[in-house]
């Protein structure tokens, strides 16, 4: 793992495009989000420069930018307002500490190598998740959008306020906000080479706002600050450590969430391969000096990197110039965005909420599977009306449970007891014969694929249904990993017909199979002579061991080629 990302100037050309263009659509992207969230117009450019540069230059997929997104709006929204309400003076310091504390879980995550498991849930859940991000993001852009402040209270707060708003709403903020979505929505694509939508509302809103109406008392950005920003040194309160802690592991699992989703989509079309661990660090050293510096948390963000790479954007040289030019915008430019008004800033946050929503599965969720249905809409209700990390952790429990019943329910059938062998045990001629010798009083307990602790119970039901037999071979030669609740479910059998005075054979199973019943103690029932490699091996000895104590034929081995049978 290299310390910084791959940059080359093979592709400057193409990289100066994809940044200069990925910076005309951060810029309003970027203003929307820092007002959305409460932490300020300012905030939102300083997370887009900071956590875009040092995410570039320290992540694992060149053509990411990284930047404020939705989904981390929302969340970091939610935060400044818990810790705000609980300390009004330190609350936004806190908050920033938040973001620090989201990047340093990141870092730790990607040391850990644990990036290929952050995507690792259910689709359902995903789109649910995903969706009711969306949704709350709507919901409260719908203050800005009618001419109010953002009522206090969440979601729930903005839904019960929203006919006193409806009731009062400002005409020329409405239609401001309006105006931006239908551009939005409506401005055909064959345009965006030439010029973003978001780039062009935010130019022609403002313009609207200076001429048509100028006399109208429109809330606008304000003053933003120009150069660098200052230190914000980390501040929390001894009551509010644990909320911290956990709000922190909530945005910096989102967090890496969005960037690796966005990564693997990067991939698709760069035909490349991104290291998702190392990205979790960028992501992670990003978000921290972001917070540091009084920035908004960032992550990957799919509409700045398929741009960037359709410009030309090859590798992260991309990402660290359309860095640099926001950069000049924070340091000189910036008071030429305080006439933006606010409502078509909320016009821009309401379609990136409807662009969150995963319509496309919503549409056919219904006729996949009701479960997959279930699942999605029950995440994305505790979403938006419950809490986030409840919402995901309900939902890949439930996941997790049906897929594993749906799994064992499989995986029974693989478990069965044989006194001659059917149609569906693979099994040689030998083998067959030397069934048909031992006349019934060898039992096969044969189990085919990974056992999970989903398969005990069928384990113990077919033990139940053994019938009467002298010889027990437990058969693991098509078992390639058996866990420890299906081997205790076996210990039982093994155990039950040993004290039953039956002569027990184990045979095959790999080399951590063996591993796991040896440590698990459940050989001590199994004299060593009767681990066998294969299972002919075990039917010719117990054929003998019963030869040995009555009258029964001794085992016929079959000739070589070319040999006289004996």
């Amino acid at each position: 793992m290299g310390i910084t990302n791959r940059i080359n100037f093979r592709h400057t050309r193409g990289d100066i495009f994809g940044g200069v263009t990925a910076a005309v659509i951060a810029l309003p992207m970027a203003l929307a989000f820092g007002v959305a969230s409460g932490a300020g117009a300012a905030s939102g450019l300083y997370g887009a420069v900071i956590v875009g540069f040092f995410a570039a230059l320290f992540g694992g997929t060149p053509t990411l930018i990284s930047e404020p997104t939705g989904p981390m709006t929302v969340v970091f929204t939610a935060v400044i307002a818990q810790l705000v309400a609980s300390d009004p003076e330190n609350g936004m310091a806190m908050a920033f500490t938040v973001v620090m504390l989201a990047g340093l879980f990141q870092i730790i995550f990607g040391f850990l190598k644990l990036g290929r498991y952050v995507t690792l849930m259910p689709y359902p859940v995903i789109s649910g998740f995903m969706s009711g991000i969306g949704v709350i993001l709507i919901i409260l852009q719908l203050g800005p959008f009618l001419g109010h402040a953002s009522p206090k209270g969440g979601v729930v707060g903005t839904l019960t306020s929203l006919p006193n708003m409806i009731g009062t709403l400002d005409p020329a903020e409405v239609a401001l906000g309006v105006f931006a979505l239908a551009v939005l929505f409506l401005m055909p694509k064959r345009f965006n080479r030439w010029v973003p939508p978001q780039l062009l509302v935010l130019v022609a809103g403002t313009l609207l706002a200076l001429t048509v109406f100028s006399g109208a008392e429109l809330r606008l950005i304000g003053e933003i600050p120009t150069g660098l920003p200052s230190l914000q040194l980390p501040s929390f309160t001894a009551d509010q450590v644990r909320v911290m802690l956990v709000d922190g592991l909530v945005l910096g699992m989102l967090g890496c969430i969005d960037a690796l989703l966005t990564a693997m989509i990067a991939d698709s079309i760069t035909r490349t391969q991104s290291d998702a661990d190392k990205e979790l660090i960028g992501q992670g050293i990003g978000n921290m000096m972001s917070g540091l510096f009084g920035g908004m948390p960032g992550a990957g963000a799919t509409m700045g990197t398929v741009v960037n790479i359709q410009a030309g954007g090859k590798t992260a040289l991309s990402g660290l110039v359309r860095a640099g030019i926001l950069l000049v915008v924070v340091l000189w430019a910036a008071p030429l965005t305080r006439t933006i008004p606010l409502a078509v800033l909320a016009g821009i946050a309401v379609k990136v909420g409807f662009d969150i929503l995963d319509w496309s599965f919503l549409k056919r969720a219904h006729k996949v599977s009701w479960k997959g249905s279930a699942i999605m809409y029950g995440v994305m209700f505790l979403t938006v009306f419950v809490d986030l990390i409840v919402a995901v952790g309900v939902g890949v429990f439930i996941a997790n449970i049906l897929t594993i019943d749906r799994l064992s329910k499989l995986q029974a059938n693989q478990v069965r007891t044989i006194t001659d062998f059917d149609d569906d045990v693979a099994m040689s001629p030998e083998d067959k014969a030397l069934m048909d010798q031992a006349n019934g009083r060898v039992l096969v307990f044969h189990l085919n694929g990974p056992m999970i602790f989903g398969v005990a119970r069928a384990i113990s039901q077919e033990q139940t249904a053994m019938v009467a037999h002298d010889v027990l071979i437990v058969d693991l030669q098509d078992v390639p990993h058996l866990g420890v609740t299906a081997a205790l479910a076996l210990e039982n059998a093994i155990q039950d017909a040993s004290e039953a005075g039956r002569q027990v054979f184990v045979v095959g199973g790999q080399n951590k199979t063996l591993a796991r019943l040896e440590k698990l103690g459940v050989l001590r029932f199994v004299p060593p002579d009767h681990l066998m490699e294969t299972r002919t091996e075990a039917l010719k000895a117990a054929l003998r061991l019963l030869a040995a104590h009555d009258d029964l034929e001794p085992p016929r081995i079959a000739a070589e080629p070319g040999a006289t049978a004996i």
